[in-house]
């Protein structure tokens, strides 16, 4: 089983030739930040806090301690539909893998979190802005199966502006696939977490991250399901200002916490060791 540092260094052989630039400026303070300096903060600004939109292979090594083990690595999404516009969905399929470094919108695998193990996805935005078609649907499904007959519990880090416009009707069954399959989670007794990162929209909010048991989500996220612009037109009235947000949904009821990124790994050990006391831990290398 490769390490997290192997597994990464792969994964990024491919983004290798496309340098972002050197220096990113903060949408919320204006703040120019040096990208290296970013990335080692978990691309979080220094200044105000603002938590920048994460790849997926970063977030896998900020949570994994050791070892990570992604199962169904290879599985591409077929073109059902032959659509094709500016585009066809192939080439955009193979334009998202080069710019994005992962073969679709989710990665998900095994390991261990502060010596526990777990099943971790991880969606990434980077990829057909994390809309979620049949590849995607079926690795959560798989996760959620896989986890229940390891007999761990499953943590879920969403990004996702919904379900795939390219795979249409077969797109929207994953919401019914992912349900169904976390049943199976839940009648093993089996914890499952989600994260709710920015965004979190469409049939990903309307599915399986809001069937977790406990509800995390990063600061200032967008959460929600049809757009605020749609809202608005159809009942005629403006929405509050943070509507949408981490902060709103706490606010209401519709999540549990709002963690900081870098507590963000502590903060699923915990509850980890909270809701599973005699899980058995793995001895953690430093």
């Amino acid at each position: 089983m490769p390490s997290v540092t192997d597994w990464l260094r792969g994964r990024k052989r491919q983004l290798e030739r496309r340098e972002p630039g050197l220096w990113v400026k903060c949408p919320d303070c204006g703040e120019t930040l040096y990208r290296k300096d970013l990335e080692l903060n978990l691309l979080v600004c220094a200044r105000c806090g603002h938590h920048f939109r994460m790849p997926a292979v970063d977030r896998i090594a900020s949570l994994i301690d050791g070892e990570f083990h992604e199962i169904a690595a290879d599985l591409e999404p077929r073109d059902p539909l032959h659509w094709t516009d500016v585009k066809t969905y192939p080439q955009k399929l193979a334009a998202d893998r080069e710019k994005s470094g992962v073969i679709e919108a989710v990665v998900a695998g095994f390991g261990s979190m502060g010596g526990i193990d777990v099943g971790l996805a991880v969606m990434d935005f980077f990829f057909r802005g994390g809309t979620m078609g049949a590849v995607v649907g079926e690795k959560i499904a798989l996760l959620f199966e896989e986890s229940a007959c390891r007999g761990v519990p499953a943590i879920v880090c969403t990004a996702s502006g919904g379900a795939r416009m390219e795979e249409g009707l077969i797109a929207l069954m994953q919401m019914a696939k992912t349900s169904a399959a976390l049943t199976r989670l839940q009648a093993a007794r089996l914890p499952y977490i989600c994260v709710l990162t920015d965004p979190t929209t469409g049939g990903v909010s309307a599915s399986f991250a809001f069937d977790a048991d406990i509800i995390i989500a990063e600061p200032k996220a967008v959460i929600g399901f049809a757009g605020r612009r749609v809202i608005e037109q159809t009942i005629r009235q403006r929405l509050p200002d943070d509507f949408q947000t981490a902060e709103f949904l706490i606010e209401h009821g519709h999540a549990d916490l709002i963690v900081d990124r870098h507590q963000l790994k502590a903060q699923l050990i915990q509850l980890l060791e909270i809701i599973l006391p005699g899980a058995r831990r793995r001895e953690v290398l430093a």
